[in-house]
């Protein structure tokens, strides 16, 4: 069962690389990617981490509840 629930995590989350337009943007290259992905860990570990959250929760939301309330 662990590993059915691993299986629908991962999937979900290259559902929102997906949806995020980064594969078209990236032409499907996993390095940049991959890159752009360390950068955003990179990010993560300054000392500006509470307002990168912040301010990526806020576009996230907002781009979630838009899709949410298109006919």
């Amino acid at each position: 069962m662990k590993r059915r629930a691993r299986t629908r995590h991962l999937i979900e989350l290259g559902g929102l690389v997906r949806k995020s337009g980064l594969v078209d943007l990236t032409g499907d290259d996993r390095a940049v990617l991959y890159g752009a992905f360390l950068e955003i860990a990179a990010l993560l570990q300054s000392q500006n981490r509470e307002q990168n959250i912040a301010l990526w929760r806020s576009r996230g939301s907002r781009a979630f509840k838009s899709e949410t309330d298109a006919p």
